[in-house]
């Protein structure tokens, strides 16, 4: 029995490693699994579904995730997404065609017995006035249906330049402002009723110690993949032992 937590993969055209890692991972690490759960930014950017049916280099790629999990998919691993921040147009085609379902962004899950909220993270990072801000705007259905309405050029070069934005922006804020709120973390684990956290998005892989309602209790941070190494949160249950999940990095070329 065992669950597979993933986030942060940043798949592009441009990333000929770590997508061939993440091949070889649903190839031999998910496959036998009871879910993958994909916790946002499987690819580094995603301008929308009608992307698949264009010579677009990302739509390879694309397509090749699809087939990919859904043949995961087939062999009995349920497959679960939730939105990034960087592929938050994500569409209903997408996730049909892997044959996997969307969550909603904070989602309490059971995890081997392992009553957990899972979430992408960026929803934590509420000192960021700025990227809330623009969190705000993009997740509205009428700012989504007004970009996915342009051209697929426009929406590249808009990609870009949001991309561009959000580094030059990001060099001169601090570490505190890009990290997760504390006090936000404990809410939403207090909302829950739970005493696990899992996610991604801040690059920040470790597991944190803290104390919700009184109890002790874990935030598991999922780091992002790179050409050499990829991250994940592993949860097996066994007959004679009691469930724990365990952050785990691994080489892209031998994934556990």
């Amino acid at each position: 029995m065992r669950t597979l937590l993933v986030a942060d993969m940043h798949l592009s055209s441009d990333t000929p490693e770590i997508n061939q890692g993440f091949y070889r991972y649903l190839e031999h690490t998910a496959k036998g699994a009871d879910a993958l759960y994909i916790l946002g930014d499987l690819f580094d950017a995603w301008i929308g579904d009608d992307l698949l049916d264009t010579p677009h280099p990302l739509a390879a790629v694309a397509r090749e995730v699809i087939i990919r999990l859904r043949q995961l998919s087939s062999e009995g691993t349920t497959v679960h997404f939730l939105h990034g921040n960087r592929d938050f147009l994500i569409g209903e085609r997408f996730i049909s065609e892997c044959q996997a379902s969307l969550l909603p962004e904070s989602q309490e899950v059971e995890l081997q017995g392992v009553p957990a909220v899972i979430l992408h993270g960026d929803s934590l990072c509420t000192k960021d006035d700025a990227y809330m801000a623009f969190r705000e705007q993009s997740r509205s259905p009428e700012w989504q249906a007004q970009i996915l309405s342009l051209p697929l050029e426009q929406r590249v070069e808009l990609a870009k330049s949001l991309r561009m934005q959000s580094g030059d922006a990001n060099a001169s804020k601090a570490d505190a402002i890009m990290d997760v709120t504390h006090e936000e973390v404990v809410a939403l684990m207090e909302r829950f009723g739970v005493t696990t956290m899992i996610h991604g998005h801040t690059h920040r892989p470790k597991v944190h110690d803290l104390t919700v309602e009184d109890v002790p209790a874990k935030r598991f941070v999922l780091g992002d993949w790179d050409s050499q190494h990829g991250w994940d949160v592993i949860i097996e249950s066994t007959p004679d032992r009691h469930a724990m999940p365990v952050l785990r990095q691994f080489g892209l070329n031998s994934p556990p």
